[in-house]
């Protein structure tokens, strides 16, 4: 997946468990839902990196619960792709961890996913390889002796303004961002 050479901006936040890592993926969903108007018209590419346990599907899990799902969210690392309705806006989760080449994102036809009224979250972006959509939010999730360490950097003006308000959420009463 494709992303501008430099980030606009980026955050790191700690944390020290699951109920730290559900916290920031909330964090995502506020800001993906007061963002709605402008993902209606452009669309919003999200990547999530890092190794298997990292905490990718817990994050978007919880940025979906932030958004009103309430069934079950299932992990699309089988099935590839799930699919949410979010008000207005399609929420696709992808996992492409089982791609054996990049060109099977194209014979898939998901290209064909991302675009106006969509979200596309996709964890393990880069077996897909050097495909020419552009990325919003860059997301890297990595294990840490005091548990885990997400990176966010944004990529777009978009990207840029989800992770002002992922930022200031995080900050509220409890604190946390570096």
């Amino acid at each position: 997946m494709h992303s501008a050479s430099a980030p606009l901006r980026q955050s790191r936040f700690e944390l020290p468990d699951e109920a730290a890592t559900a916290r920031l993926g909330a964090c995502l969903g506020g800001a993906i839902q007061a963002e709605a108007g402008t993902i209606e018209r452009s669309g919003l590419v999200l990547t999530l990196s890092g190794e298997l346990g990292a905490g990718k599907t817990c994050l978007v899990r919880a940025a979906l619960r932030r958004l009103g799902i309430e069934g079950t969210v299932r992990s699309p690392s089988f099935s590839l792709l799930e699919l949410y309705a979010v008000s207005r806006l399609n929420f696709y989760h992808f996992d492409f961890y089982r791609f054996s080449e990049p060109e099977e994102f194209e014979s898939l036809g998901f290209r064909d996913f991302f675009g106006p009224g969509s979200v596309c979250a996709v964890e393990w972006p880069e077996r897909a390889g050097e495909v020419p959509l552009p990325v919003d939010l860059r997301l890297r999730l990595e294990e840490v002796e005091s548990g885990r360490l997400a990176g966010i950097d944004a990529m777009t003006p978009l990207g840029a303004q989800c992770l002002d308000r992922i930022n200031q959420a995080w900050q509220g009463p409890r604190g946390g961002a570096s």
